[in-house]
């Protein structure tokens, strides 16, 4: 039997990110579900028990959480329920982990800019009708004068050929930035 679960809740502490010695890229948090009723004798709403888990992601997820995940917003996870014991000291604990096929922000609260992850090495990214497609470097296919200039193009400084590297898309406008792959932030976005 699989326990798949899907959660609302706030995100209660930052998320920590580590690699674990067999190079596995891993992010976790603390999410707080709260239970909240309407109650008619007041017309307000009231806050019930709160149920934590511990939120765990793993590589290309991990990054993401990384980057868009931060402590008090709001979001939806999907994944599989972990119940875990252990004990301490002559007590038993527990805690429920939810190992994270998804995580997103719940737009019930506020809005989001989403940015598409692409993967290492070459990418055709979607245009709008009419125009032609670009590589991962933000190049229009058939322009050979922007392949000759630029940096990844063969030839240019030696290499056997172009550079791999992890970019992000804009699906809205379908502009293309190059990822820090030390500090997973995009190059050149304004803090």
């Amino acid at each position: 039997m699989s326990d798949n679960i899907t959660v609302r809740g706030f995100v209660a502490t930052e998320p920590k990110s580590s690699t674990t010695p067999g190079g596995v890229a891993t992010a976790n948090f603390r999410l707080g579900c709260t239970e909240r009723r309407y109650d008619r004798a007041t017309n307000t709403w009231i806050d019930g028990n709160i149920n934590w888990f511990t939120v765990q992601g793993y590589r290309q997820l991990a990054g993401n959480i990384g980057c868009s995940i931060k402590k008090g917003q709001r979001v939806i996870v999907v994944g599989r329920l972990k119940m875990r014991s252990w004990e301490n000291d002559g007590r038993i604990y527990h805690v429920a982990e939810i190992d994270a096929e998804s995580v997103g922000h719940d737009l019930m609260w506020g809005s989001a800019n989403y940015i598409r992850t692409a993967g290492n090495g070459p990418q055709t990214v979607a245009a709008p009708a009419g125009s032609s497609t670009a590589d991962p470097d933000g190049r229009r296919e058939g322009n050979m004068e922007d392949d000759q200039n630029h940096p990844d193009h063969e030839g240019s400084d030696g290499d056997d050929g172009p550079a791999t590297h992890s970019v992000f898309v804009d699906d809205a406008t379908g502009e293309v930035a190059e990822l820090d792959e030390e500090t997973g932030e995009l190059k050149g976005a304004a803090a």
